[in-house]
């Protein structure tokens, strides 16, 4: 192994860049469980929600984690210090989940339902649904700090959660796709077409929100017994109601 500068790297220093490989490894990992970790929460949110409620606001989850690479460019460009300490506070965005829901009512809902869990705090907020982006870029940004175990200690991770809708999500990735394509010098035509697209796809979650309403109302409603190992069938539901019946009457 040699230096940037093509030195051989003596023993110690040698030492040193395995240790330090080592402690990277370690850094990723924890961001990595901590994506497990957030994950782990809303897959079972839509799970209840397939099995008991009439509908799941949760259409889809992703994930990304930054490389290292990405990781050290960041820090340089922000002047930050160079220990896992000062990257963990200064950068926030290495692990992150997207959440794309149904409809706008579901991704403040959502967000509730993960904020109220007691091991998890969420650190900072930015509703770019209720106050968009002057590109017309909507979501609703979470930076949630959850406890990571490890076999030695618990580490506390912080996670950025975006929340957004179907139309939010179609229209910020066709925007990403444009910014990459013209190397972030997009025409100003373009930024006014785009920002134009961003008030129909407003337009649109609002329309597909009052549909919504008008066929299902605010309430959610049991869902019909699905083909699940989860759920009984009749015949095992009437069984238990016999057994409880029968208990009673001791």
């Amino acid at each position: 192994m040699d230096l940037d500068n093509g030195q051989p790297i003596d023993l110690e220093t040698l030492s040193d860049l395995h240790q330090l490989r080592e402690q990277f490894t370690r850094f990723m990992m924890q961001y990595k469980f901590g994506i497990d970790e957030v994950a782990t929460k809303i897959s079972i949110l839509q799970e209840e929600f397939a099995h008991l409620h009439s509908y799941n606001p949760i259409e889809h989850v992703q994930s990304r984690l930054k490389s290292p690479e990405s990781i050290m460019e960041k820090v340089a460009r922000r002047g930050c210090g160079p220990t896992f300490e000062e990257i963990r506070s200064e950068i926030t965005d290495i692990a992150g989940v997207r959440v794309t829901c149904s409809f706008v009512s579901d991704v403040y809902r959502v967000y509730e339902m993960l904020a109220d869990q007691p091991d998890l705090t969420v650190r900072q907020v930015k509703d770019y649904v209720a106050q968009p982006k002057p590109n017309g870029y909507r979501s609703l940004h979470a930076l949630v700090e959850v406890p990571v175990h490890l076999s030695d200690r618990i580490v506390p991770v912080v996670i950025e959660v975006q929340l957004r809708t179907v139309a939010m999500d179609f229209w910020a990735s066709l925007e990403h796709k444009i910014y990459y394509k013209f190397d972030a010098a997009v025409p100003q035509e373009m930024v006014d077409e785009l920002r134009e697209a961003a008030h129909t796809a407003a337009d649109l979650d609002h329309r597909m929100e009052v549909l919504h309403r008008q066929l299902h109302g605010d309430a959610a409603a049991p869902r019909d017994p699905a083909s699940s190992v989860l759920v009984p069938d009749d015949r095992v539901v009437a069984l238990l109601h016999s057994m409880r019946a029968q208990d009673e009457t001791r």
